[in-house]
């Protein structure tokens, strides 16, 4: 049975790359652990092939790849401003131990597996609040310093952001750094009995405690099979959708039975048109899409927005690739941009951020749809629904 040595680094830390050398080098052990999944690792040693442009289509949840993407971009730039790559660190341990011949193994969760339990573990209100959040970091990003990275590795500082992080969204914090202490620590246990000699695992400091707890109390470990199935949620954005779609058409019957006019049926109906139409593709063009997008949005977005199955933002996307052309290489520079302004600036970029906000122009269209139909249309909202329900109700029992 092997021993095991933790060492917590920061992941942007020059210390952090001295840290993992001396280790190694003071600590002699047999196989080296790293916190990476082998996308991670193949990405982080130039061995990663990129997704063409249809494999970002075909993925179709773009508010979580934006996620993926600024949170990358988060580490990144605090990494350019102290003059250290993200990951070097993970990077320096295997290229110390494959010099020394050492064997490497990567003991972290499929990078996938864990955003698709963190975003659906996030809620709806959860998501926007972790683009606030988002949008807020990005802001004062250029404040932090290379003291401040450092902190990171202090016990009482991370007790603090943890602390904070599980306060914001405690099943994100689940999600992103409990589970992942539990798994780690299986393959640990695991290797702990499979190996013999010593077991140098390098991972972020903000696991340590958890990785240490489940180390010396294995029977506490979740099941295996609980951390890298993919979590069951209910749909609620297929439901939303549904409600919309039978409101719609209760509202619209309600008008037609009223008496009010045919005239005030049509301009209901155009109303939905429009104003999907006209935010989804105002939103389009705003992000720097391309004017036949614009137009596909105004086209579809009002029927898109009667489809619970079907978004106004997965057509937007498929018509910016076909007209912009996304090079293969755009998913690398996305990893590579310096600022907002020049990930914007790529194509395959634009084509996912285009996806988002078409979504979310037309998501507003339905809750100002709901809002302002009726002072548009300039008829008693009361007077229609009711009048239209019992004269409706009375149709059809004289069907009966």
């Amino acid at each position: 049975m092997a021993e095991i040595r933790l060492i917590g680094t920061a992941h942007v830390s020059a210390k952090s790359i001295d840290d993992v050398r001396v280790a190694i080098e003071e600590f002699q052990p047999g196989l080296v652990a790293v916190e990476l999944d082998q996308g991670r690792y193949k990405a982080l040693t130039k061995q990663a092939k990129d997704p063409t442009v249809e494999d970002v289509l075909e993925v179709k949840n773009f508010n979580q790849l934006l996620v993926q993407w600024f949170l990358s971009y988060l580490q990144r730039k605090i990494g350019l401003d102290i003059g250290v790559e993200p990951g070097a660190e993970m990077k320096a341990a295997i290229e110390e131990a494959e010099q020394r011949g050492i064997q490497v193994e990567m003991v972290d969760r499929d990078i996938r597996v864990t955003l698709i339990r963190f975003w659906k573990s996030l809620g709806f209100f959860g998501k926007i609040k972790m683009f606030y959040a988002l949008v807020l970091s990005i802001a004062e990003v250029d404040k932090v310093e290379s003291a401040d990275i450092e902190k990171l590795k202090e016990e009482d500082v991370l007790d603090v952001i943890m602390d904070e992080f599980r306060k914001f969204s405690p099943n994100g914090a689940r999600a992103l750094i409990d589970e992942r202490d539990a798994y780690i620590a299986h393959n640990l246990v695991r290797l702990k009995e499979e190996k013999e000699g010593r077991i140098l695992a390098v991972v972020g400091a903000g696991h340590i405690q958890g990785i240490n707890r489940y180390l010396e109390n294995p029977g506490s470990l979740p099941s295996y099979e609980s951390l890298t199935r993919e979590p069951k949620s209910f749909p609620w954005g297929i439901a939303f959708g549904v409600v919309v779609t039978f409101l719609f058409a209760l509202l619209l019957t309600c008008i037609a039975f009223s008496g009010v006019g045919l005239n005030v049926l049509l301009y209901a109906f155009l109303f939905w048109v429009i104003i999907h139409g006209a935010l989804a593709s105002v939103a389009t063009l705003a992000v720097g899409g391309h004017p036949y997008t614009a137009l596909t949005c105004f086209g579809v977005a009002w029927m898109t927005s009667l489809n619970p199955l079907l978004h106004v933002g997965w057509i937007a996307a498929f018509v910016e690739a076909k007209v912009r052309k996304p090079p293969v290489s755009d998913f690398r520079r996305i990893y590579q941009a310096e600022s907002i302004t020049e990930m914007i600036r790529i194509p395959l970029f634009r084509v996912v951020l285009i996806a988002a906000v078409a979504n979310l122009g037309s998501l507003l269209g339905t809750i100002l749809y709901f809002i302002f139909l009726f002072p548009v249309i300039g008829v008693d909202p009361v007077m229609v629904i009711s009048t239209g329900m019992h004269n409706m109700w009375m149709w059809l029992t004289g069907l009966m």
